[in-house]
């Protein structure tokens, strides 16, 4: 089970109090704002307080070693706070773990407040905003085709519906999976990741792959067999293909989820040159007779 608090302090799940609060220490000086003016620094002496003020309380530290990260939504801490935006972090760790944060403002308390649709709780007359949001990274494939993706959240698994075509950064609503309070429930919202493929890259509905194509094909023409996200394809490659020289397949690209039509998919020729040493000597004197300077 991940414990990614513990990372954030740069201490073991098994250190002491005083181990926690010495690390603790040293670090709020090293990344405080008023010293260390790097970017980056003010958010980072943010999750130092916000994991200090949850491992230094026994219940909460508890609650935190039973349930790991999923208590982020699988997330390391570290993601999970970059997630939140603006949003006022002490009140998000408030409604996870319940019960207080050390109640201390400024860059020690994690203020900075989110208006309406936010994260930020009301006065004592307005009811807690129950919408938690999360970040998921999905494969490429399943961007691409839609389907299933299995996720952890509040110490549940369950499998969500990807729709197919989905994009880096777009988010997904799910109705009724944030926390609870006196029988109502918030939704959890998901930004999505699209993890790089190896073999392709998008830009908005198309798609791009490099293929090899034998020297012989490049030469005289031939086809050669092609995998694409959804079929095999046979492409027929003309005489005299050069290298990096690209071919069109329409309609094998990604599906828009507005239009309902499919991009296309480029295949780039990569022309593979053969071993000269695995060649007929005939064949290579022949070669190296009649073969062009340039």
């Amino acid at each position: 089970m991940s414990a990614s608090l513990y990372d954030t302090l740069g201490v073991s799940e098994n250190a002491s109090s005083d181990e926690i609060k010495k690390a603790y220490r040293r670090l709020a000086r090293k990344y405080h704002p008023d010293i260390n003016k790097e970017k980056g620094a003010e958010e980072k002496f943010k999750e130092i307080n916000a994991a200090y003020e949850i491992l230094k309380d026994d219940t909460k530290r508890q609650q935190y070693d039973q349930h790991g990260d999923s208590m982020f939504g699988g997330q390391n801490f570290h993601d999970f706070a970059s997630s939140q935006g603006s949003a006022d972090l002490d009140e998000i760790l408030r409604n996870i773990f319940g019960g207080g944060m050390g109640g201390r403002s400024g860059f020690g308390g994690f203020s900075g407040g989110f208006s309406s649709g936010g994260f930020g709780g009301g006065g004592f007359n307005q009811a807690p905003n129950l919408d938690v949001e999360a970040r998921i990274t999905v494969p490429f494939n399943v961007a691409i085709l839609g389907g299933k993706h299995s996720i952890s959240y509040g110490g549940q698994d369950f499998d969500i519906k990807i729709p197919a075509g989905i994009k880096d950064g777009e988010k997904m609503r799910l109705k009724g999976k944030g926390k609870s309070y006196q029988g109502q429930k918030g939704d959890l919202f998901l930004q999505v990741s699209v993890a790089q493929s190896p073999e392709y890259k998008r830009d908005g509905d198309d798609l791009t792959r490099e293929i090899d194509i034998p020297l012989k094909t490049a030469l005289f023409g031939g086809k050669v067999s092609v995998s694409t996200p959804y079929k095999e394809v046979t492409l027929k490659v003309k005489e005299n293909t050069k290298n990096g020289q690209k071919f069109r397949v329409k309609g094998y690209g990604v599906e828009n989820r507005k239009t309902h039509t499919k991009g296309d998919l480029y295949l780039k020729a990569n022309i593979v040159l053969p071993d000269v040493n695995s060649l007929d000597e005939d064949l290579k004197e022949t070669m190296k007779e009649k073969l062009p300077e340039r």
